[in-house]
């Protein structure tokens, strides 16, 4: 199991969020956040004032994922994200340790993806009461 965090453009969650669902990844997190990195400063005049914009605005996706959906998951958003240009962001890959989905109590791989029963192993039949 994997966290994936992707740090785009605004402009690109449409696409991205559209390639991830395509992927077969649905569940995810979106924040705004502001970053700074290989990207010029800009310079802008605010009421007369010359002001140096050095963090720009990008969208942070969350999602973890069981290990078949890793490299789909980089790959959809590396389609979907890329422009070309300096600023497309970046994909940061962790390990996890344990994923519990509160509702139900199921663990881990069962927790992250939708999992029918011919797909579970025995310990995990046994743990989910199927």
């Amino acid at each position: 199991m994997k966290l994936i965090t992707a740090v785009v453009r605004p402009e690109r969650v449409g696409q991205v969020k559209e390639a991830l669902f395509q992927a077969g990844i649905s569940g995810l997190t979106l924040a705004r956040v502001s970053g700074h990195g290989g990207e010029q400063e800009i310079v802008e005049h605010y009421r007369g004032t010359r002001v140096m914009i050095e963090f720009r605005d990008k969208v942070e996706f969350r999602m973890a994922v069981s290990e078949p959906f890793v490299e789909a998951a980089i790959r959809a958003i590396c389609q979907a994200a890329r422009t070309g240009e300096v600023g497309d962001g970046k994909i940061f890959v962790q390990p996890l340790e344990r994923v519990v989905r509160i509702r139900t109590g199921e663990e881990d791989a069962a927790a992250l993806t939708p999992v029918t029963e011919r797909q579970l192993t025995p310990v995990q039949t046994a743990r989910s009461g199927a």
